[in-house]
């Protein structure tokens, strides 16, 4: 059942300072079975092939790079982005393992009707991809990954990086999860008028390739839209994120049949080229495009190359 939510309108409103950004072509949420409710947005067209889209970490369901929606249209793809518990509409929920989203992500595809489609994930939505691609081989034409994380545990796991520190942190991160997502909701709700300074102040402690991104006015505009407006400023879904970084995705990157093809810049400060490098033989049948000088946020620059290469598969 489709349920309309009128706390997150897809009209988006704009804090001071921020250009204008259109909104998804249409958005909502599904009740589960269980009751949560899982909120979406679909860009591109209405009737074209599905391609379901994985946001990072943090983020929400119009984390969509401007340059994705406007392929989309013309490439006539719907392109449908889903929520992780803990954001924007979506109910927060803890999982077991990152292999535990799958039975939720189905959901939506199953109510927008996709009997084949085919996956993105961005950075932190890299595994929510994958577990995807793992369980459904036969609907999931391929997967692409834009600077996606790597496992921290068993024996797809890559040592080093900034994500390891879940893995180490991993007991403080699930105890502090909680707490920590509710407790920075009323601040970031105070200084959502003045995203823009934040988002320059962000920018500011980032490396020069991620600098650049963020200095694009439409991509600045995508990011505050996407935190402020749509995720309504909660954050629990990042810290949820980082608790499953830390533990076992819950399945074998081995086991993984669907091609996947994998974009991510040899100048990446957040998850090291090595680790695209070694997950990516990990997998069975993986293509893995090294971009030269480019960052980890240099990925929503050029995400649109992700849905133009798959559409063959389409």
């Amino acid at each position: 059942m489709v349920i309309r939510s009128d706390k997150y309108p897809s009209a988006t409103m704009h804090p001071i300072g921020v250009r204008p950004i259109d909104p998804p072509r249409f958005e909502s949420s599904i009740r589960l079975s269980d009751g949560r409710r899982l909120g979406y947005a679909e860009f591109g067209v209405a009737d074209g092939p599905l391609v379901v889209w994985f946001h990072g970490s943090p983020g929400a369901r119009r984390q969509i790079p401007p340059a994705v929606r406007r392929a989309a249209i013309t490439l006539g793809q719907r392109v449908v982005s889903i929520e992780r518990p803990g954001v924007g509409m979506s109910t927060h929920h803890t999982y077991p393992s990152i292999r535990g989203w799958v039975a939720d992500a189905m959901a939506v595809v199953d109510h927008l009707g996709g009997e084949e489609f085919i996956v993105v994930g961005l950075s932190g939505g890299g595994p929510y991809a994958l577990a995807v691609a793992h369980d459904y081989p036969d609907r999931v034409k391929a997967c692409g990954l834009l600077g996606s994380v790597a496992p921290t545990i068993g024996d797809d796991a890559v040592p080093g990086g900034v994500v390891e520190l879940t893995k180490r942190l991993h007991l403080l991160i699930r105890i502090l999860s909680r707490p920590l997502g509710l407790s920075l909701q009323p601040l970031l709700t105070g200084v959502s008028p003045l995203a823009v300074i934040g988002l320059k102040g962000f920018s500011s402690f980032m490396p020069e390739g991620d600098q650049r991104v963020l200095s694009d006015p439409e991509i600045g505009a995508m990011f505050i839209d996407d935190l402020v407006t749509a995720g309504g400023t909660r954050l629990q879904a990042f810290f949820n994120d980082c608790a499953l970084f830390g533990k076992h995705w819950g399945f074998e990157l081995g086991d993984v049949s669907v091609p996947v093809w994998w974009w991510h810049g040899d100048a990446d400060s957040i998850v090291p080229i090595g680790h695209a490098r070694q997950t990516a033989k990990r997998l069975r049948n993986c293509e893995l495009i090294v971009r030269p000088n480019e960052s980890h946020l240099g990925d929503f620059a050029s995400a649109h190359e992700v849905i133009e290469v798959l559409a063959r598969f389409m």
